[in-house]
């Protein structure tokens, strides 16, 4: 099967929102290049590299983000993609930089394109988590949880600040015995990730078909699909479900919209957890948050994007 290879050059700040729309319309892969990554693995965590050409390390500007779209829906998707992509820019002018958002395209093979996103992963540790790609042998160290993810289904791998500053905060509010909600899950790192860390079960929810497929799989993957319930729905829409933490790593504007329901699940003495926020955004998130009562316990920051702790 060939596939055309999408790339589109942007920023750092805007390359989590761009590989957001790719994902919109395919299902085949998505793969961010960014050498501020690259960089960080190499100060921070040196084991994980055998060798690195320095050519590599010299940051350039642009961050590529590539989407891997079936060559026969490419002239039908193609133009969406764009379509999305200039809307994003002028919604977030002025606010974010996404630097020139030129893009070009290449047909490559169905093997290829797999080859390529694996070259994009390596092991990374976020206190006790470390989130390792499935296809890397990796010997877990003393009090250090592992969170393997499967190479076809790429939903949220640890890599982007919005996803660590979840795992780094879950580690710090989770407790023995807790029920964990994720709204948005995703690859289901967050919830796979807070039953590592002792929670007695966690329910995850998407409204998309194969997010959901890649959460249960990498539920199994983990041994933790006892523990997990994988819906392909809006979770909040049941408020019988009670969480001691919800989880939401969305965008800001979803996170308004689900305010006023959102506290109906968490229960009392319950930590809220909300990541995928930009600085333009975070004063409407508090006051949606603030209005149901809660009470903002930490905010922390990577790059551009701020996480939040709220207490019912």
């Amino acid at each position: 099967m060939k596939f055309l290879e999408y790339t589109v050059h942007t920023t750092t700040e805007g390359s989590e929102l761009v590989a957001d729309i790719m994902w919109r319309y395919t299902n085949y892969g998505v793969a961010i290049s960014d050498v501020k990554d690259v960089i960080a693995l190499q100060e921070n965590r040196a084991m994980y590299w055998d060798y690195i050409d320095e050519e590599a390390l010299k940051d350039r500007g642009d961050v590529l983000v590539k989407a891997f779209v079936p060559l026969a829906e490419a002239d039908s998707v193609l133009p969406k993609i764009r379509a999305d992509l200039e809307e994003m820019a002028e919604n977030g002018k002025g606010v974010l930089s996404f630097g020139t958002l030129e893009t070009s395209r290449r047909e490559v093979e169905g093997d290829d394109w797999i080859e390529i996103w694996k070259k994009h992963f390596r092991p990374i540790r976020f206190g006790r988590i470390t989130v390792c790609p499935e296809w890397i042998s990796y010997t877990r160290g003393e009090n250090e949880e592992v969170v393997s993810l499967d190479s076809n289904m790429a939903f949220g791998t640890g890599e982007h600040e919005t996803t660590a500053m979840c795992v780094e905060l879950l580690q710090e509010y989770v407790k023995e015995g807790d029920v964990v909600i994720d709204v948005g899950c995703g690859s289901g790192i967050l919830g796979i990730s807070a039953v590592k860390l002792g929670a007695q079960f966690a329910y995850l929810t998407d409204i998309d078909y194969v997010a959901v497929e890649s959460a249960k799989h990498n539920a199994q993957v983990n041994g933790v699909e006892k523990k997990v319930i994988v819906a392909h729905s809006n979770l909040l829409d049941d408020s019988n479900i009670k969480g001691d933490v919800i989880l939401a790593n969305i965008t800001a504007e979803i996170l308004v919209g689900l305010a006023p329901s959102m506290p109906k699940n968490l229960k009392k003495g319950g930590t809220l957890i909300l990541s995928g926020i930009i600085e333009g955004r975070l004063d409407m998130v508090k006051k949606a948050f603030g209005a149901q009562g809660l009470t903002l316990e930490k905010q922390t920051e990577k790059g551009e994007w701020i996480a939040l702790a709220y207490r019912s």
